[in-house]
């Protein structure tokens, strides 16, 4: 892994001590999406109450630019251009490069008309179904780890070829053991755990940020 990739995670560990258990948890996790994304693959993101929050916070930090400067790359300028001389200008100048990642917590009319016809339950796990492609990877944020709506999507995702990241506190739960890889906090209460969730995924951000738009 590049130094200046693992930089971050040693700035993590500096102003947050306990979450250096997490270190190996945080590498794989980044190692999963920066394959992905690699491979021109997406990220689903979801969870519930502060960690449905959490899901958006995620995909605006890589849908936009986070820390560093993301230029569109010059062959997609140019034919911009040459599509339209004056918006095309607009469009170089302004667009921003993105890391696609869809959150599962919004789609008012699709989430309320599925939880109407169907098991509410079902909701990110019908998402995944559609959205879902063999390669992707599927983020369920959840401070217990038994998020019933989450493990559904899990499951879902994994029989799509997904792979699965949790992000949970310390306790033993289902989606440790549904998921390829769990980044698990050292805290136990809900709030706690969510007040390391933000410097966690912060971190993973950076982490790709600087790997696709840091040269």
């Amino acid at each position: 892994m590049d130094s200046n990739v693992l930089r971050h995670i040693s700035a993590l560990e500096e102003r947050y001590p306990q979450l250096s258990v997490c270190n190996d948890a945080i590498k794989g996790a980044y190692e999963i999406m920066e394959q992905a994304y690699a491979n021109g693959r997406k990220l689903l993101v979801c969870g519930n109450g502060g960690s449905a929050s959490d899901s958006e916070h995620i995909v605006g930090e890589l849908m936009k630019e986070f820390k560093l400067k993301r230029k569109v790359y010059k062959n997609q300028a140019e034919a911009m251009k040459r599509i339209d001389s004056e918006l095309g200008s607009v469009l170089a100048e302004h667009l921003q490069g993105a890391l696609p990642a869809i959150t599962l917590t919004g789609h008012s009319s699709l989430t309320t008309a599925f939880m109407n016809d169907s098991l509410p339950e079902l909701i990110f796990a019908q998402q995944v179904n559609g959205y879902g492609k063999a390669g992707d990877v599927f983020l369920g944020i959840s401070t217990s780890g038994n998020s019933r709506n989450v493990l559904f999507a899990a499951v879902a995702a994994k029989a799509k070829g997904l792979k699965v990241i949790g992000l949970t506190g310390a306790k033993d739960c289902r989606l440790a053991h549904l998921a390829d890889l769990c980044i698990q906090v050292p805290e136990t209460e809900t709030y706690k755990i969510q007040e390391l969730h933000l410097p966690v995924y912060h971190c993973l951000c950076m982490m790709l940020e600087e790997h696709f738009f840091g040269k």
